[in-house]
């Protein structure tokens, strides 16, 4: 089983929050599709054999593609690649993109799985955000690829945007179960240097992030969520039964991918291969039919590291026998005494070989997992 990204680098505007590699200008959109098609060509032998099972079209806003962009890209891939029967395709967008006749497009070429990016339903703090639609188009778009037929649709959310008390969070909660998508992915806001919102920060604009508000959020999205039937099968993502994302899902479970386009980022189960982050260098290598990328050569002890930090995320969480069987490590007797800690704190418990988080352990996730590291 393998997975295939495909990373388009372009958006009308550039959201305070958001160092993902895009640009704004889309003069050479047409170029880049070019070479997104001939990397695919060039890539594949990298999975080998394996079945693609899954596509993602991420970015950047992919909903800026145009019906020739996409139409090019998914017959060199239905071309070249052996798929299954039905794979899931996911595309994201956004509400100001996606129109009606885009949505109605992107069925038509095989898109069976919307991400659009909602972030708030509240106008104000989507304009702090630079956030290009409102309340109104993220409720319009989802009714729109309704009645289209899409029957998997992701919406996105961010919890700890800085407001007084907690109502703004609920009543986003509220207006996301009013519409009651397949899944729903929610993450912290984080302010990373290279943004606006670093810019701000640096400046004494804004206020950093308040770890104890973005705790209690994080609570309120748990019990809401869990409340309503959904659930939460990594710690940022929940879905109703049957609806998790099969293409994020291989990436937690350590199963293969490959990433096509300017930073994406692929791994065969040896070794990660990274893209160039720049497009004219990405554009300039195709153009003399060479991939610039480079080789990120994993120990036995970095990919260990990389399985504990992602899978412990997860509802499934870390398989103790995959460790012991694949890598030779024994995680129960590296960590006896640190184990035994962690289930007397309720943070962690052992279920038929596999290391799991409790909802308490889930708030220290991240910390839990370097602790753990080889």
């Amino acid at each position: 089983m393998a997975g295939l990204y495909i990373h388009i680098p372009y958006c009308k505007k550039a959201c305070h929050y958001c160092d993902f590699h895009f640009t704004q200008s889309l003069k050479q959109i047409n170029d880049m599709v070019d070479a997104i098609c001939l990397e695919l060509e060039m890539q594949k032998d990298f999975l080998g054999n394996d079945t693609v099972y899954t596509i993602y079209f991420g970015g950047g806003t992919p909903s800026l593609l145009e019906e020739e962009h996409l139409r090019k890209i998914m017959r060199v891939i239905q071309h070249v690649y052996s798929l299954s029967s039905n794979p899931e395709v996911t595309l994201e967008g956004n509400p100001d993109d996606l129109t009606a006749e885009k949505l109605q497009i992107f069925f038509s070429e095989g898109i069976n799985r919307l991400s659009i990016g909602v972030q708030s339903f509240n106008d104000e703090k989507l304009k702090w955000m630079n956030r290009q639609h409102s309340q109104m188009q993220a409720i319009d778009t989802f009714h729109n690829a309704r009645q289209i037929g899409f029957e998997n649709i992701s919406l996105d959310l961010i919890y700890a945007l800085p407001y007084k008390n907690h109502d703004l969070w609920q009543s986003d909660l509220k207006q996301i179960l009013a519409l009651r998508p397949e899944h729903i992915s929610s993450y912290c806001l984080t302010i990373e240097p290279k943004t606006a919102f670093g810019n701000w920060l640096q400046k004494g604009k804004i206020k950093p992030i308040d770890e104890d508000f973005a705790a209690e959020q994080f609570e309120i999205l748990l019990d809401t969520l869990t409340k309503k039937g959904y659930d939460q099968y990594e710690i940022s993502n929940f879905a109703l039964p049957g609806y998790e994302s099969q293409h994020n899902s291989a990436y937690w479970k350590d199963e293969k991918y490959l990433g096509i386009g300017p930073s994406a980022h692929s791994y065969n189960g040896k070794f990660r291969k990274a893209n160039v982050s720049n497009n004219a260098k990405y554009l300039k290598g195709l153009a003399e039919k060479k991939i610039p990328f480079e080789i990120i050569t994993l120990s036995p002890e970095d990919q260990v590291n990389e399985y504990l930090l992602t899978s412990l995320r997860t509802k499934w969480g870390c398989d103790l026998n995959l460790l012991k069987a694949k890598y030779e490590v024994d995680l129960l007797h590296v960590h006896k005494a640190y184990l035994n800690k962690l289930a007397r704190q309720d943070f962690v418990f052992e279920d038929e070989g596999f290391l799991i988080l409790t909802n308490s352990g889930k708030l220290l996730a991240d910390k839990i997992a370097s602790d753990l590291f080889i």
